[in-house]
C-alpha cells in the first residue's frame, strides 16, 4: 500500500494531500504526512509540515461530528426527537413560528438538510455572499437561518446548508446546558482519548457546528472506528447504537447521486458500502463497514471544483487497489 501511495504521489494523482491515516481493525495500515499551504476559515497559515500531532481544519466533516453529538444528547433525553417540530424548541422567534410555512419545520428537516429555505454555499468561503459566512457574521445566526425565504416545502429535496447544522448545535447547547465544545469533550472526545482539538467560533463567540473543528488525522480516524464499533469504545457505550442505525439510514439523494442520512453521506466504492463525512478542500472521513476500515484524509484544495479527486483517488487507487 505504501508503494502505491508513493507511485500516486509521483504521478501527481494526489495533489494537495496533507495527510492520510487508515485503520483496519486495530491496526494502522497506512499513515502519511506531507507539506503544503493550509488555511483556517480562509486565512492562510502558510506552508505547514504536517505530522501526527498537527491539528487540521476538518471543515464540514464537523457536521457529521455534530450529528454524533446529537445522538448522544438524544439518548440522554436532552434534545428533541427528529420528528418533533423545530421552532417550539427555539422560542426566541415567535414571529417566525407564526408563519405556517416555517411552522412545518421539524428537527429531521435540519438533520437531512431539507429545510426548504433559500441557502447558497456554492460561493467561496471567504465571501460574505456565502450563506455560511453571512450566518457567522450575522448579529443573530439563528434568526438569519430561520428567516431565509421559503423556496419549497420542507423535506422535498436535499440542499447543502450549514445553517441546518447550526440549528442542531443550538439544540444541543440548549438541551445540555453546555457550549458545544465542552459537551463534545465530556461525552465524545475525552472518552475516545482525543485530548487535543480546537473548535473555531464566530464573532458572536458561538462555536461553529458546521465547520469549526480542528483535529489530528489520527483522531479523525478514531471517530470512524467508533462508527464501525456501533458507538462502543473499549466496552463503553458512547453513541447509542440505535441512533447510529437511524443516522446512517438513507433518506434523500444529493445533487451528485450519493444518498444522505442524518448529516452523513452513503454511497459505494469499488463494490464496498461507503459511509462518509466530507469537508471543503478534500477533508474526508471514510468508513467501510465490510472491510472494518476507517480512513481519515486531510488536504488543502479549498474551494477547488475538483477537490473531490484527491481523496477519491487515494481511496480507490491506493487503499482499495488489489484488495486493499
Amino acid at each position: 500500500m505504501r508503494d502505491r501511495l508513493d507511485d500516486a504521489l509521483r504521478a501527481g494523482q494526489l495533489d494537495g494531500l496533507h495527510a492520510v491515516v487508515a485503520v483496519r481493525g486495530d491496526e494502522t495500515v497506512l499513515e502519511h504526512y506531507g507539506v503544503g499551504e493550509d488555511f483556517t476559515w480562509g486565512r492562510s497559515l502558510g506552508v505547514v509540515e504536517f505530522g501526527p500531532g498537527t491539528l487540521h481544519d476538518i471543515r464540514a466533516v464537523t457536521k457529521s461530528v455534530t450529528a454524533l453529538l446529537y445522538g448522544i444528547a438524544l439518548g440522554d433525553g436532552l434534545v428533541p426527537a427528529p420528528g418533533e417540530p423545530l421552532l417550539p424548541h427555539l422560542p426566541r422567534y415567535p414571529d417566525l413560528a407564526a408563519d405556517p410555512a416555517r411552522a412545518r419545520l421539524t428537527v429531521e428537516h435540519a438533520l437531512t438538510m431539507s429545510l426548504g429555505l433559500e441557502w447558497r454555499e456554492d460561493l467561496p468561503y471567504d465571501s460574505p455572499a456565502n450563506a455560511e459566512i453571512a450566518m457567522e457574521l450575522a448579529p443573530d445566526r439563528y434568526r438569519y437561518i430561520l428567516e431565509r425565504p421559503v423556496v419549497e416545502p420542507p423535506g422535498t429535496r436535499w440542499a447543502y446548508c450549514g445553517g441546518a447544522t447550526a440549528l442542531l448545535g443550538r439544540l444541543i447547547a440548549d438541551g445540555t446546558g453546555q457550549p458545544l465544545p465542552e459537551y463534545a469533550q465530556a461525552t465524545l472526545f475525552g472518552p475516545l482519548g482525543i485530548n487535543r482539538h480546537e473548535w473555531l467560533v464566530g464573532p458572536d463567540g458561538v462555536a461553529s457546528a458546521a465547520s469549526g473543528l480542528r483535529l489530528t488525522p489520527r483522531d479523525l480516524a478514531r471517530l470512524g472506528e467508533l462508527v464501525l464499533r456501533e458507538g462502543v469504545w473499549h466496552g463503553r457505550p458512547l453513541v447509542p447504537a440505535d441512533w447510529l442505525r437511524t443516522m446512517l439510514q438513507p433518506r434523500l439523494e444529493t445533487e451528485w447521486g450519493a444518498r444522505y442520512g442524518y448529516h452523513w453521506y452513503l454511497d459505494s466504492v469499488a463494490g464496498h458500502e461507503l459511509v462518509a463525512a466530507m469537508g471543503n478542500g478534500g477533508q474526508r472521513l471514510y468508513v467501510l463497514p465490510d472491510l472494518d476500515l476507517s480512513v481519515a484524509v486531510t488536504a488543502g484544495n479549498y474551494d477547488d471544483p475538483e477537490q473531490w479527486r484527491t481523496p477519491l483517488a487515494l481511496l480507490e487507487q491506493v487503499i482499495l487497489a488489489e484488495g486493499g
